[in-house]
C-alpha cells in the first residue's frame, strides 16, 4: 500500500483564518516542507521567523487588481493538478518550470460572515472567494497525489500522518478531506447564489441549492432505523441551531424538530410587551399563554392539556428566572428553550440532568424573510417563510355583532398560535391561554371536536364545572368550507371566531354565526401548516 502515500515536500497556505496557522507552519517547516504563501498569510508566516515563499515568486507575477488575481496561474494549477505516475504530466512540469504542490491549505474569504453583519452589496460581492475554490477543487481532484485541507480543525490530523508516514499523508486522508473540500464549496456557493436571489428578488431562480454545516451527528432520525444529522445553515436564525445547551444529554432528531416549533411559536409574543409560554409535543403546540410574569403564563399553557405537557417542549420568550425553573421541574420536560436564564434558575434545573437547558441568547424575528424548504420524491419544495403576523392584517368584522374588546384581544392571540399548528386547525382560547387545541385532522369538523374534548379532559382534571371553552374564542387556520365546522366551535362554547374566509360558502357560515349570536373576524390570510 506505499503507493497510496504521497510526501508532502512543498505546501501552499492562504487563509482568511489565521488560527493554528503559525504553529501549524512551524510543524510543516520542521518536516521540511517549502512554504509558499499568499499575501497577509505569507507576511504572517515571514513574521513568525519562517522561511516562506511568495506566490508571486512561484508565478513570476505580481499580485493584481487589488489582489483579484494571485493565484489564478498556471504554476499553481499545474503544481496542484498534475498526476504524479503520469509521465506526459510530469514532463510538462519540467518542460514549464512547474514545482509540484503537494498540500494545499486553503480557507475562503468570509462571504458568510460578510452577510450576516449586513455589509453592502458591493462588500458582499468583494467577499466572493475566486481563487481559492478554483484551488480547492483542483487539489480535491487530484487527491490521489495532493492533501487538501479547507479550516484548522484539520491541522492535527495532517500532521499526526506526517509523522507517522515520514513526511506522507495516506490516501484514505487525501480522500476524506477532498470529500469535505467538495462540500466546502458547494455550501459556499450556495450562500452566494442564495444571496444573490435575494437580493434581485428571484423567487424561483433556474438552480436552488443550499448548504450547511454540521452541528452535529445523532444518533438516529425520527426512528432509530433512520439515520440524521443535524447543519446549521448561513442565514443564523436565532433558535435551536445557535442556542448554547447548557445541560442534559445530547438533543434527537425529534427534540431537535419539536423544540424549532416551539421557539418560532414564541418569538410572536413580543417580550417587551407581554410573558409568554409555549409547551410543545410532536411539533404541535398544546398549550401556549400569556401572563404578568413566565411563571404565571407556563402554569396557564400548563392547564390547558397537562397531560401531552409531559415530556414536553418549553419555550420562553423572556429570560427564565428561578420562580419558573422550579415550576417547570413539577413534570418531566425533555427541553426548555428560552433567551437567556438568571443564575438561580440554572441551579434549580441543574438537578434535572436529564432536561436539556438551550440559551438562544434572542428570539428570531418572526416577520423576518427566509426560505423553507421540504423533500419530495425526486424534488425539493421551497417557499418563502410564513412571515405575516395578525397584528399586521386588516381585520374585518363580517357578522352584525362586533366582539368585544376582550374577545378580540383574545382572537389574535388564538390566531397567533394557530399560525403554528399542523394544519386542519381549531385553537380555543380564553383570557389569553390556550384552553383547546385540535391539531392536523382531515377534517375542520373532527379538530374542532377533538379540541374541545381536550377541554373536558382538562376541566375534569381541574375539577372545573365546566370546560373552559365555554365563553372561549376560536381561531382556525383556513376557512370554513361549511358552517358545520363552526356550529361544532359553537357547541363546544365559542362565542367569537376568527377565520381567514374565502371560502365560496363564506356568506352561509356568517350567516350561521349570526343566527347564533357569534361575532366573526375575517384575517383575508390563512396559515396553512403541513
Amino acid at each position: 500500500m506505499t503507493h497510496q502515500l504521497r510526501r508532502v515536500t512543498r505546501a501552499l497556505l492562504s487563509v482568511s483564518d489565521k488560527t493554528g496557522l503559525i504553529e501549524f507552519a512551524r510543524a510543516l517547516a520542521a518536516q521540511g516542507v517549502e512554504l509558499v504563501s499568499t499575501g497577509g498569510t505569507a507576511k504572517a508566516i515571514s513574521t513568525a521567523g519562517l522561511n516562506v515563499k511568495d506566490v508571486s515568486e512561484l508565478t513570476g507575477f505580481p499580485e493584481m487588481m487589488d489582489g483579484r488575481v494571485k493565484t489564478l496561474h498556471p504554476k499553481v494549477h499545474g503544481g496542484l493538478l498534475a498526476i504524479r505516475d503520469n509521465a506526459e504530466h510530469t514532463s510538462a512540469l519540467t518542460a514549464h518550470g512547474i514545482a509540484p504542490i503537494d498540500l494545499l491549505v486553503v480557507n475562503l474569504y468570509p462571504f458568510e460572515a460578510t452577510v450576516e453583519k449586513g455589509a453592502d452589496f458591493a462588500e458582499c460581492i468583494e467577499n466572493i472567494d475566486i481563487g481559492g475554490p478554483a484551488m480547492i477543487r483542483a487539489a480535491a481532484k487530484n487527491h490521489d497525489d495532493v492533501a487538501v485541507v479547507i479550516e484548522a480543525a484539520d491541522y492535527q490530523a495532517v500532521l499526526d500522518e506526517l509523522a507517522a508516514n515520514q513526511g506522507s499523508t495516506t490516501l484514505r486522508l487525501r480522500r476524506r478531506l477532498a470529500a469535505k473540500a467538495y462540500a466546502r464549496t458547494a455550501a459556499y456557493d450556495a450562500a452566494i447564489s442564495n444571496w444573490f436571489a435575494g437580493e434581485l428578488e428571484t423567487e424561483a431562480p433556474d438552480f436552488r441549492a443550499f448548504g450547511g454545516r454540521l452541528i452535529q451527528s445523532l444518533r438516529y432520525g425520527e426512528n432509530p432505523h433512520q439515520t440524521a444529522a443535524f447543519y446549521a445553515l448561513p442565514n443564523k436564525r436565532a433558535g435551536v441551531s445557535t442556542a448554547r445547551q447548557l445541560q442534559g444529554k445530547a438533543l434527537s432528531y425529534n427534540n431537535i424538530n419539536d423544540t424549532d416549533a416551539a421557539y418560532e411559536c414564541i418569538a410572536e409574543f413580543d417580550p417587551a410587551r407581554t410573558a409568554a409560554c409555549v409547551i410543545v409535543k410532536h411539533a404541535n403546540p398544546c398549550g401556549v399563554a400569556e401572563g404578568p410574569d413566565l411563571a404565571s403564563a407556563y402554569r396557564k399553557a400548563l392547564a390547558c392539556d397537562s397531560t401531552s405537557a409531559y415530556g414536553g417542549i418549553i419555550a420562553l420568550n423572556r429570560t427564565l428566572d428561578a420562580d419558573t425553573a422550579r415550576a417547570v421541574t413539577e413534570i418531566f420536560t425533555e427541553v426548555i428553550i428560552a433567551p437567556d436564564a438568571s443564575e438561580e434558575a440554572i441551579a434549580i434545573l441543574a438537578k434535572r440532568k436529564n432536561l436539556r437547558l438551550l440559551l438562544a441568547g434572542s428570539l428570531p424575528d418572526p416577520r423576518a424573510r427566509g426560505l423553507t424548504a421540504k423533500t419530495v420524491a425526486g424534488g425539493l419544495l421551497v417557499q418563502s417563510r410564513d412571515n405575516a403576523i395578525v397584528d399586521d392584517m386588516v381585520l374585518k368584522v363580517a357578522t352584525r355583532r362586533a366582539p368585544t374588546d376582550a374577545e378580540m384581544r383574545d382572537l389574535m392571540f388564538a390566531f397567533r398560535v394557530a399560525k403554528h399548528v399542523k394544519s386542519n386547525t381549531i385553537v380555543y382560547a380564553r383570557d389569553l391561554a390556550t384552553v383547546g387545541v385540535g391539531a392536523g385532522q382531515m377534517s375542520r369538523v373532527d379538530s374542532a371536536r377533538i379540541a374541545a374534548r381536550k377541554a373536558q379532559d382538562a376541566a375534569a382534571e381541574l375539577k372545573l364545572a365546566e370546560p373552559l371553552t365555554k365563553g372561549s374564542v376560536v381561531a382556525s387556520d383556513a376557512f370554513f368550507p361549511f358552517a358545520d365546522g363552526m356550529l361544532a366551535c359553537i357547541e363546544a362554547g365559542a362565542t367569537a371566531v376568527i377565520q381567514p374566509g374565502g371560502s365560496m360558502r363564506d356568506d352561509e357560515v356568517i350567516k350561521a354565526a349570526d343566527e347564533h349570536g357569534i361575532a366573526m373576524v375575517l384575517t383575508g390570510m390563512r396559515h396553512f401548516r403541513h
